[in-house]
C-alpha cells in the first residue's frame, strides 16, 4: 500500500513503498469495544481509558495555528500545529510525542461548512500534509468538497515531522546499486536475510522506544485526539492505500465517533491477511497489471518502439534487467532499482507515459534518462532522508501489527512458489518485509475490524485491477461494515481512484461528503480515460 516509495525499494503494502493513520469534546465517552493488541481486557481498558483523557486534554487545549515553517513546502494559507498524544495509551500520563498537523479552511460560506475533513494516504509511513494543498492548487475534482470542509493533514506517528524513527542512517539506506531482489543461489538468499536482519536491529537500536507503540490502532487513537483537539464531535474521515486499514480501525474502535468515511483503494483488513499474506497477495496482483501496462505499450507501439505486442515488451524489460544485472546502468542501476523505477507503472496510471518514456529512450540509445528517473541522488539529502524515515515507518507499523512467519522456509517456499508465475514484484517484495520475521519488539494480534454501535454507513471506492491492494480488500470491508457502499471502477487498476478524473465515482464522493448520501446499492463505474502519449 505503499505510496511514498523509496527508488530502489520494492513496494510494499503501500506498498501497499506508498505507505501512515472523541465525542469526548463534551467529556462524554462512547468506550470502544474491540482491543487493539488482543491483550488482556484490562490491557484493552487502560487503552481506552488513555485514549479518553488524551482527547478531552486536547479538546480543552485546541491547536495553536501558525504560518507554516518554510522549508515545509506548504504555501499560505494553509496553516500548521501541534497535537500532543501519549507515546503508550496505556500509560496516558507518561512520554508524549507532538503530531504535526495541518489545515486550510473551507472555501464555501460559513453557513456551507461543515467541519474538517481529516486524510490519511497510506503507506504507512506517508505524509498527510499535502493534502490542504488540493485547495491553494485549486484541484478541481475536489473543488466541491473544498466549500464544505477545512482540509486537514497530519504526520502519522514516527512520520515526517511527528516524533520521526529512524532505522538506517538515510544516505547509506539510499546507495546503489543494491543486490539484484532475485536469487541465483542459496548464498544470494542468505545474504538478504543477513541484510533483513541488520535492518531489524537498525530499527531497535536508532528507535527502539518508539518500535512497540507503532501500530495502527495507535494511530488510530492518535486520529481520535486529533478530532477532538479540531473541536470537531465526530470524525471525517478519507483515507487511501493503507490509510483505509487506518479508518477500518478507527470505524471499529470508534464506531460512534465516524461522521463520513471515504476510504480509496481497500487493505484487505482480515486478521488472516494482514500483513504476510496481504503482501503475497500483491505479487499477484502487480504481475496483472505489469502486463496491462504492457499491453498498452504494445499498443502505442509507434510512439514507444518497444514492440507491438506483450510478449516483445517484455522481452526488452528482461534484456535491460540482464544487462543492468551485468553492468549496472552508469554504475548505479542495477535490477533492484529498475524495479523501484518501474514499479511505477503497475501503481498508478500517471506513470504510464513517464515509465514508458524512459525505457523507450534507453532502447534508443539515451541511457542517461534512464539513470536520472532510477538511481538515488545522494546530495538530496532532505528527499534521502523522507525515504529512510517512510520505509522504517513502513516496516515498523507491518512488523509491530501483527505475527510474522518467523521461519525462513515458510518464506522461501511461499515466494520461490509465487516468483514462478508472478516474477515482477515478488523476491523484492519478499526482502522488504523480511525484517518482520525477525523482529526486536513484541507483535501484537491485529484487531478484528467489524460493525459497532453508531457506525454510519461508509463509502468505499476501488479499482478493479489496483495492483497494490487488490479488489478482494475492497470487498471484504465491504462485508465488514455493515451499511457500507461499494463503488467499484471497472477495468481499471490505478491505485487511488478518489483524485483521478471520473464523474461516476467524483460525483457520488461529492454527494456522500456534502450530504451523507449512498446509493441505494453498489455501483459500478466505467474506467477513467486511459493516458495517451
Amino acid at each position: 500500500m505503499r505510496d511514498i516509495r523509496p527508488k530502489w525499494r520494492a513496494t510494499a503494502l503501500g506498498s501497499a513503498g506508498v505507505l501512515v493513520t472523541a465525542t469526548l469534546i463534551a467529556g462524554a465517552v462512547t468506550a470502544p469495544t474491540a482491543s487493539a493488541s488482543g491483550d488482556s481486557r484490562d490491557g484493552q481498558d487502560r487503552e481506552t481509558r488513555g485514549v479518553a483523557i488524551a482527547a478531552a486534554k486536547a479538546a480543552k487545549t485546541g491547536i495553536d495555528w501558525q504560518d507554516c515553517p518554510a522549508d515545509w513546502g506548504l504555501e499560505k494559507p494553509i496553516k500548521c500545529g501541534w497535537v500532543t498524544v501519549p507515546l503508550d495509551y496505556a500509560k496516558p500520563y507518561g512520554k508524549q510525542i507532538k503530531l504535526a498537523v495541518d489545515r486550510v479552511g473551507n472555501t464555501g460560506t460559513k453557513a456551507e461548512r461543515q467541519g474538517a475533513l481529516i486524510y490519511n494516504p497510506g503507506g504507512p509511513g506517508g505524509s498527510g500534509l499535502r493534502f490542504p494543498r488540493r485547495v491553494t492548487t485549486k484541484a478541481p475534482v475536489w473543488a466541491n468538497t473544498a466549500k464544505a470542509y477545512d482540509f486537514v493533514g497530519f504526520d502519522p506517528r514516527g512520520v515526517g515531522h511527528s516524533a520521526p524513527i529512524s532505522c538506517a542512517d538515510p544516505q547509506e539506506f539510499v546507495k546503489a546499486p543494491k543486490m539484484d531482489p532475485v536469487p541465483d543461489s542459496e548464498a544470494d538468499k542468505l545474504a538478504q536475510r543477513k541484510l533483513a536482519r541488520e535492518y531489524a536491529e537498525g530499527c531497535y537500536e536508532r528507535s527502539g522506544e518508539m518500535l512497540p507503540h507503532m501500530t495502527t490502532p495507535n494511530t488510530a487513537r492518535d486520529l481520535d485526539v486529533i478530532r477532538a483537539a479540531l473541536g470537531e464531535k465526530k470524525l471525517n474521515f478519507l483515507g487511501v492505500s493503507y490509510g483505509t486499514y487506518l479508518g477500518a480501525v478507527y470505524g471499529t474502535l470508534f464506531p460512534g465517533h465516524v461522521r463520513r468515511m471515504v476510504v480509496d483503494s481497500v487493505v484487505n483488513p482480515s486478521r488472516e491477511k494482514i500483513w504476510y499474506e496481504a503482501n503475497l497477495d500483491q505479487d499477484v496482483a502487480f504481475e496483472m497489471r505489469w502486463k496491462d501496462w504492457q499491453d498498452w505499450v504494445a499498443a502505442n507501439d509507434a510512439t514507444f518502439h518497444l514492440g507491438d505486442t506483450r510478449a516483445e515488451v517484455q522481452a526488452k524489460w528482461l534484456q535491460l534487467r540482464a544487462t543492468a544485472k551485468k553492468n549496472p546502468i552508469g554504475g548505479v542501476v542495477g535490477p533492484a532499482e529498475l524495479i523501484g523505477f518501474f514499479q511505477g507503472a503497475p501503481y498508478y496510471d500517471s506513470s504510464w507515459i513517464p515509465v514508458a518514456t524512459v525505457f523507450s529512450k534507453y532502447f534508443a540509445g539515451d541511457t542517461q534518462a534512464l539513470v536520472d528517473a532510477a538511481a538515488p541522488d545522494l546530495s538530496d539529502t532532505a528527499g534521502n532522508a523522507t525515504s529512510e524515515n517512510g520505509n522504517a515507518v513502513y516496516t515498523a507499523v507491518e512488523c509491530t501489527d501483527a505475527k510474522w512467519p518467523t521461519s525462513w522456509q515458510k518464506w522461501d517456499r511461499d515466494n520461490t512458489r509465487l516468483h514462478k508465475e508472478y516474477p515482477f514484484l515478488t523476491w523484492s517484495n519478499a526482502w522488504m518485509n523480511l525484517p518482520c520475521a525477525t523482529w526486536p519488539v513484541k507483535q501484537q494480534t491485529p484487531l478484528n475490524v467489524k460493525t459497532g454501535k453508531g457506525l454510519p454507513g461508509v463509502l468505499i471506492v476501488q479499482s478493479e485491477r489496483d495492483a497494490a491492494t487488490p479488489y478482494g480488500g475492497a470487498v471484504e470491508l465491504h462485508k465488514r461494515f455493515k451499511g457500507s457502499r461499494l463503488i467499484t471502477e471497472k477495468n481499471a487498476g490505478s491505485h487511488g481512484v478518489t483524485s483521478l478524473v471520473n464523474p461516476c465515482v467524483n460525483e457520488r464522493v461529492d454527494a456522500y461528503l456534502l450530504t451523507g448520501k449512498l446509493d441505494g446499492a453498489d455501483v459500478t463505474c466505467a474506467p477513467h480515460a486511459t493516458p495517451k502519449p
